[in-house]
């Protein structure tokens, strides 16, 4: 997976933790725009989180920027 996403994983997460709390849920769509420009890395970001991290629909900011460390990047 991307360099960039998990960027953009760490940014998401401590914009929502400033603005809602740490207790407010994400899923992966958090990530992207509400168009589908980058289908790869979409199901890049999905595969990641559903059959690799097997998370539920909505996660908490702290555990993605924990999991998200751990991404291997290309």
């Amino acid at each position: 997976m991307r360099a960039s996403i998990r960027t953009k994983i760490l940014e998401t997460c401590e914009n929502k933790i400033a603005a809602k709390g740490a207790d407010v849920g994400l899923s992966f769509y958090a990530f992207f725009a509400n168009k589908n420009d980058d289908p790869e890395l979409l199901m890049g970001v999905a595969h990641w989180w559903i059959m690799e991290m097997k998370l539920d629909h909505f996660e908490r900011p702290p555990k993605l920027k924990r999991l998200s460390l751990h991404i291997n990047s290309k």
